[in-house]
């Protein structure tokens, strides 16, 4: 018996069993595609091609006006920053070494708490003997879920002849007791410098372990990403109410020099001073201001030096110690001559020092051929 629900034939040939083919409607061209020869047409029809990519299409609408997309500027920020994640690694978005807060192992848990009340990180990485030895990482609200226990099991299980009214004995929570005792540390990842930023995420989704120690290839330890960092590639810096309000990067003052911190970018550096601060090709094996002098005299320079910067510049060490440079003057690289700002010669050569500053010019012109004479080699951070 037929199907009742069959549509019936409004074609006689139908009816009576013809077998002919079905027209099949062919999609009329699209405006994009209208300028295509022939041959790409025909690739497109039959395989698939495509010109463009999804892709590349939205970066090629995102440099547009922002207007004309109907995006706020923060959102095609946002996308721009999204689709520039994959071709980011590791090693640009980890927080280097030298500024790791971590602690001991066998901390007791009178100093952890006050290294979690000073520093304002809720998870610390954890060492064995050094930073290389790294075993996990401890969380405040694991070490405050220990304490509450304890206290509260102290209160219950108390002689006092009057209850608590907290239903806390903080008096019973030992803050001599080691870290190790405890057992707080949790796991943490390990991931090489070279891991794309998007696959170390997704493991820290998988894992729900938010805390990364970067690698190098011979076990040693570079930095640390956390899963904000990451998080912050996109959608820009997060402050939180434990963060300090730090000042611009580069700063210029009234006598036209630049204060910097040392950890700004030779990119944002150039940005604001100006093209003529051109570091030239050490931009390709550093990306501070704090490397490219390190590299510029073969050392880690010390408070007070004048180093020849990139063109008519001199950068002098106004904050430093034995490890790493902390802050800096940029200024036009020139003499103070019986009050009168002289340029320099060409090459950064010093003129004759004033009489009333011998000492100074000669110190002057010491660290420049220091400076001139080391052979450049990119700096190495120190355990």
């Amino acid at each position: 018996m037929p199907d009742s629900d069959a549509p019936l034939p409004s074609d006689p040939s139908l009816a009576a069993g013809d077998n002919r083919n079905l027209p099949v409607p062919v999609p009329r061209p699209s405006p994009a595609t209208r300028g295509e020869g022939w041959l790409a047409w025909v690739l497109r029809a039959l395989l698939g091609w495509r010109p463009g990519s999804i892709r590349s299409d939205l970066r090629s609408v995102l440099e547009g006006a922002a207007g004309e997309t109907g995006l706020s500027p923060q959102e095609s920020a946002m996308l721009r920053n999204i689709l520039g994640l994959r071709e980011r690694r590791v090693v640009d978005v980890m927080v280097p070494r030298a500024d790791i807060v971590s602690v001991q192992k066998d901390i007791e848990f009178g100093e952890l708490l006050k290294v979690f009340a000073t520093q304002g990180h809720s998870r610390l990485v954890v060492y064995d003997e050094t930073l290389d030895d790294a075993i996990g990482m401890v969380h405040i609200r694991d070490l405050i879920a220990l304490m509450t226990t304890r206290a509260s099991e102290a209160a219950r299980t108390g002689a006092a002849e009057q209850p608590l009214a907290t239903g806390l004995d903080l008096k019973a929570v030992d803050l001599e007791m080691s870290l190790t005792e405890a057992k707080l540390v949790r796991e943490i990842l390990f991931a090489p410098p070279s891991m794309p930023v998007l696959d170390l995420l997704a493991k820290m989704q998988t894992t729900r372990i938010h805390l990364a120690l970067v690698v190098d290839e011979y076990g040693g330890t570079d930095g640390v990403v956390s899963i904000e960092d990451i998080v912050e590639e996109i959608v820009g810096e997060i402050g939180d109410e434990h963060d300090d309000e730090l000042p611009p990067g580069v700063v210029r003052q009234a006598d036209g020099s630049y204060l910097a911190n040392a950890r700004v970018s030779l990119e944002d550096a150039t940005a604001i001073i100006g093209p003529e601060f051109d570091v030239g090709e050490v931009a390709k094996e550093v990306d501070t201001l704090a490397g490219y002098i390190a590299t510029r005299i073969g050392r880690v320079p010390v408070r007070g030096e004048l180093v020849p910067g990139p063109g008519r510049f001199e950068i002098e060490v106004l904050d430093a110690d034995p490890r790493r440079v902390k802050k800096l003057k940029i200024s036009p690289n020139v003499d103070r001559h019986n009050g009168n700002d002289v340029p320099s010669s060409a090459g950064g050569a010093s003129q004759p020092a004033s009489p009333q500053a011998p000492d100074l010019q000669a110190a002057r012109d010491a660290s420049a051929k220091q400076s001139t004479d080391a052979p450049p080699s990119k700096a190495s951070r120190q355990p």
